[in-house]
């Protein structure tokens, strides 16, 4: 697909695997701009991680993407963008907010980039505009994906 609208047209993404969630992920990298957020909705094992993980290949990262789940945040500089890969899984809304997380996507003290972040539920505060992937994963299925744009 050529651009986000196409996307947000179709009503689901059909992914079979972890090799086309990566794929999934390469493609959305040469669409996605820089600024733009990405909030990752999904059970444990649903696929955040390794869509994140397309979507850095495809940016031209070359480390290993790992889930920051205790880290909470990996910082990707090296790729065609800065990506910024968040995951909030162990915090309340509360220890969320302490960490000032708008400076990501508002573009103060960090240079803009794309932002990933997993967990956004747990945000108590969204940025303007994002794009909401919600991943499902369904035993007999595969995975399905689903892009929102708000």
């Amino acid at each position: 697909m050529d651009n986000i609208d196409d996307y947000l047209n179709n009503p689901a993404v059909f992914l079979a695997d972890v090799a086309a969630t990566h794929q999934f992920g390469f493609e959305l990298s040469n669409i996605l701009t820089t600024g733009q957020v990405l909030l990752l909705v999904g059970d444990l094992g649903s696929g955040k991680t390794s869509l994140v993980q397309g979507i850095a290949a495809g940016l031209g990262v070359t480390e290993a993407i790992t889930s920051p789940t205790f880290t909470l945040i990996n910082e990707y500089l090296a790729g065609r963008c800065p990506l910024y890969h968040l995951d909030l899984y162990r915090l309340t809304p509360k220890e969320v907010a302490a960490l000032h997380l708008e400076q990501y996507w508002e573009g103060w003290e960090v240079e803009p980039g794309i932002v990933a972040i997993e967990w956004p539920e747990r945000l108590p505060y969204r940025p303007a505009e994002y794009l909401q992937i919600e991943l499902t994963h369904h035993p007999a299925q595969g995975r399905l994906a689903k892009i929102t744009k708000i």
